[in-house]
């Protein structure tokens, strides 16, 4: 799972970097080069390994490149291919990938908090995490807009202008979710999916009364869609890391 692992870091490190300082080419760089040295960092370095360093950055790369594009063009439909073909190609080729070590495992071993802990796990942990970050948004807005569930060509009708908070909120309510997942909490999970509804309800019921922008039925429906497929991100990283 090591090159999975790098897989899910690489494309996080690339979208917080977009999410904090989108200038072109350069986060998906920066984040590829840290990939590739996490990686021998982590003991890949033999030349199996060192070839699926390369073509994770590649993918890193590319994704950023796709995902601009995506938004910027109106073709959201590319990154998301990728993004499937490149897990999918993950997962079928994990059994080919090196087992974690090196510098990485040296110091979970030397680790009060993590000894003892696989450095391969530690790399998936480490990864799935990131993802609930800005990648987690970013798919999501992919999503919404090849499902044109928000129309592009009406800015103004634009629910996401109004509903800003769930830019912060999605990555919160993924790590939250993610968290207790892994603790075995799976109630208090539920919980906290079932406190958004209702905390977002005010929110939504104001624009039943709006005269201007978006419609009742088109916010719910921006807000039940998103809120699914941000759920779903966490719940798949949930089940990759339970069945590792």
């Amino acid at each position: 799972m090591s090159w999975l692992a790098l897989l899910l870091a690489g494309l996080g490190l690339a979208d917080l970097g977009h999410s904090l300082r989108p200038v072109r080419l350069l986060p998906e760089t920066v984040a590829a080069v840290l990939t590739v040295a996490l990686g021998l960092l982590a003991g890949l370095t033999a030349a199996g390994d060192v070839v699926a360093l390369l073509v994770i950055a590649a993918i890193v790369i590319g994704w950023g490149v796709l995902v601009r594009q995506g938004f910027g063009r109106g073709r959201p439909q590319w990154p998301l291919a990728l993004l499937v073909l490149a897990l999918a190609a993950a997962l079928l080729l994990a059994p080919l990938a090196g087992e974690g070590g090196g510098p990485v495992g040296d110091w979970l071993d030397a680790s009060p908090w993590w000894s003892g802990v696989d450095p391969d796990r530690a790399l998936l942990v480490f990864g799935a995490l990131l993802v609930q970050l800005s990648t987690g948004n970013v798919v999501v807005r992919l999503v919404l807009a090849v499902t044109g569930t928000i129309n592009p060509a009406r800015p103004s009708h634009d629910a996401s202008v109004r509903l800003k908070g769930g830019r912060l909120l999605g990555p919160m309510e993924r790590l939250v979710l993610v968290g207790l997942g892994l603790a075995g909490q799976l109630t208090a999970a539920s919980l906290v999916i079932a406190a958004k509804g209702l905390l977002r309800w005010p929110e939504l019921q104001s624009f039943r009364t709006a005269t201007e922008g978006p419609t009742i039925d088109e916010v719910t429906e921006y807000f039940l869609l998103g809120s699914f497929l941000s759920w779903s991100v966490s719940l798949a990283t949930l089940a990759l890391l339970v069945h590792r």
